[in-house]
């Protein structure tokens, strides 16, 4: 049964690494140690097997309505910087155009309060004019292209 359960601990965090490779646009192979380097490797590896679990993987739910969960959650924390600016873009990937970041921005600042969904919006109108560089992973992964 041990075997088992590292198999299973295994495909769950190679899922993991698989999601944040997907959010911030870096090969499969830099993830581990960029995260590590950013929040320490006990602290990486508990993300990487829960966005390998089943929040991330449910077919209930589409990449758009996870990032609209997760943007959420970050503005109603107040979090901004590149944690918001990889998840909006990944937004927009799954979708979600600046109009719509904008819209719901504004639906937000009347539940969470202007000063959360203000931080947000300048990160999302800063893309809109063109002001944030390309980004990859925090913790020094760098981004690629192709």
């Amino acid at each position: 049964m041990g075997a088992n359960l590292d198999a299973a601990s295994d495909v769950r965090r190679a899922r993991g690494v698989a999601a944040y490779a997907r959010i911030f646009e870096v090969p499969d192979d830099q993830v581990p140690a960029a995260m590590a380097s950013r929040v320490g490797p006990v602290f990486a590896e508990e993300a990487f097997q829960f966005a390998g679990g089943a929040a991330w993987a449910d077919p209930a739910l589409t990449g758009r309505d996870r990032s609209l969960a997760f943007i959420t959650a970050l503005v109603a924390q107040g979090v901004s910087g590149d944690r918001l600016d990889a998840h909006l873009d990944l937004a927009r990937r799954n979708g979600l155009d600046d109009d719509a970041l904008t819209a719901l921005m504004v639906l937000l600042a009347g539940y969470l309060g202007y000063a959360h969904a203000s931080l947000a919006m300048e990160t999302i109108h800063a893309h809109q004019a063109g002001l944030l560089p390309a980004h990859g992973l925090p913790g020094g992964a760098e981004e690629t292209t192709g």
